[in-house]
């Protein structure tokens, strides 16, 4: 579990919250549930206005990834591969067909099934990396949603505010009250500048971020597959792979 995305936004509610406090205000003045169900109401239609359903779909499902997904760990992955090519070239690439059904990885274990079936390199190399594009395109789409909301959050929240003081001009014959509205008023504002940049941006970045790690990882799975498929050494397999590799996590993978 990687939790930053769930300190990050804490952490930034706190320091709102922190200065709110410092400065004599209250929390609690902001939690007014018109402009909340206006800003955050308002926003995810506004974001589902332009997207097709199953896009909506999966940006839901990857919630959980921004909040409480792990990135693969491309050294572990180096390491399997390593091992997968000393089997194979002490035993052969027929070997490895019990091996395949150890690994966790599907994206691993379908070229590793592929290559000992004796699929051509080149378009096993054309099929992986179609995959990759997939996927990675299919990321960007459930990211997106959360980008576009964190576009429409603050316009929105500007809605509310006018409507607010719409409703301010209609009571001027009541002096005692207008601190009160217009304080109000400003609220949805806050509400929807707030969200966008503490936290529909922000998952939107997770997104993009895992996505971009998991990817790195597919290609560096697809040269190992293709490496071992030639019958690489194993030596020269794994000074290839590190290459994929972060210098800090090379560092480590080396020693």
């Amino acid at each position: 579990m990687d939790p930053l995305t769930i300190v990050g936004i804490a952490a930034a509610f706190a320091a709102i919250f922190t200065t709110m406090i410092l400065e004599g205000g209250s929390p609690a003045a902001i939690f007014l549930l018109p402009p909340l169900i206006l800003v955050f109401v308002g926003t995810f239609g506004a974001g589902i206005a332009g997207s097709l359903l199953s896009d909506v779909k999966a940006s839901l499902a990857a919630l959980k990834t921004a909040f409480l997904g792990k990135p693969p760990s491309p050294d572990g992955t180096v390491q399997t591969l390593v091992k997968l090519a000393e089997s194979a070239r002490r035993e052969g690439l027929l070997a490895l067909e019990s091996a395949v059904q150890d690994v966790d990885d599907p994206f691993l274990r379908e070229g590793l099934q592929s290559a000992i079936d004796g699929a051509d390199p080149e378009e096993l190399r054309e099929i992986l990396f179609a995959q990759i594009d997939t996927r990675r395109a299919a990321d960007k789409q459930a990211a997106k949603l959360f980008g576009d909301m964190g576009g429409y959050a603050p316009t929105i929240g500007i809605i509310g505010t006018v409507l607010g003081l719409v409703h301010v001009l209609e009571n001027l014959s009541k002096p005692d009250q207008l601190g009160h509205l217009i304080a109000g008023a400003f609220v949805a504002t806050l509400w929807g500048i707030l969200s966008a940049n503490v936290i529909w941006l922000p998952i939107s970045n997770k997104l993009k971020r895992v996505s971009e790690v998991q990817c790195h990882q597919m290609e560096l799975v697809v040269e190992g597959v293709l490496a071992i498929q030639s019958g690489t050494s194993p030596r020269v397999v794994q000074q290839k792979l590190q290459s994929f590799l972060p210098p800090q996590a090379a560092q480590k993978e080396a020693a």
